[in-house]
């Protein structure tokens, strides 16, 4: 059954869990899609996993559109959620009703997603108001990332876990369909679960949430640089694919590739001729 915001609502109800993955170009995306997960985000992770940038935020608009354009070309059945990447809506609410719409016309995806709570809701109000879904993102933002200090885990303050509790359910307030919720304790993920209406998507979040998403490379084994915690490695692609690199290397270094088996050739006849 395709997924859509109705699904996830649906899901909520019933005590569905579901599940995302992230993805940036036609041929990973084309896999997920075949796997059955409910939703794929077009993640502006993309600067990190595919870009070799230290962070999301010199990703643009324009990178956005290009890999949401390449992921949307074989999603049939999940939900496809394309991120707005820093200062896309942070701007103005004018701003992001145009940047939103840019990803939903260009790239052809379902909804958008922004990070953060109270600061972001007359954006995310506007943009349904719009027409167009968004799903919210609060705890560890990684957009913020210069404010946090680092890529670190949020919440574990009492004024802090309260802020997340209130910017989760102003961001529901302001009509979000759902919310992700990233690095945070468990036992604040489940109580803001428990509060919402909405599906919650944990990243780093423990087990009670509505659903939960990986980046791709990380559950792959695809991405060295940063091993978040969170991240299980489901199977160790990274390096099974430098296996294979290294196996062709040294094939045709002994001219052991191509074999005839992967070798067109002429008839004798023609051959004798030259």
């Amino acid at each position: 059954m395709k997924n859509t915001i109705l699904t996830f609502a649906e899901a909520k109800r019933n005590g569905t869990k579901l599940a995302m993955l992230t993805a940036y170009d036609y041929t990973m995306a084309k896999l997920m899609d075949a796997s059955g997960v409910n939703g794929i985000l077009v993640g502006d992770s993309v600067g990190m996993v595919s870009l070799g940038y230290r962070d999301t935020l010199p990703v643009t608009m324009d990178d956005m559109v290009h890999h949401t354009k390449a992921v949307a070309k074989d999603v049939g059945n999940a939900l496809l959620v394309a991120d707005m990447p820093f200062m896309s809506y942070q701007t103005s609410v004018r701003d992001a009703i145009y940047n939103a719409g840019r990803l939903i016309k260009e790239g052809n995806a379902h909804a958008v997603k922004l990070e953060g709570g109270r600061e972001t809701c007359p954006q995310i109000r506007a943009i349904v108001d719009a027409y167009v879904p968004v799903m919210g993102h609060v705890g560890m933002t990684p957009q913020a990332v210069n404010m946090f200090g680092g890529f670190k885990i949020q919440g574990r303050e009492e004024a802090s876990a309260r802020k997340i509790m209130e910017d989760a359910k102003a961001v529901e307030d302001a009509g979000a369909f759902a919310v992700v919720l990233e690095c945070i304790p468990a036992q604040l993920a489940e109580i803001i679960t428990r509060s919402l209406s909405i599906p919650t998507i944990g990243i780093g979040a423990g087990k009670s949430c509505d659903g939960q998403i990986l980046v791709y490379a990380d559950m792959l084994g695809m991405f060295e640089e940063l091993t978040p915690k969170f991240a299980k490695v489901y199977a160790d692609i990274g390096g099974q694919i430098r296996k294979a690199f290294a196996e062709y290397v040294n094939e045709v270094r002994r001219g052991e590739f191509p074999s005839p088996d992967h070798a067109f050739t002429l008839p004798d006849d023609i051959v004798k001729k030259f």
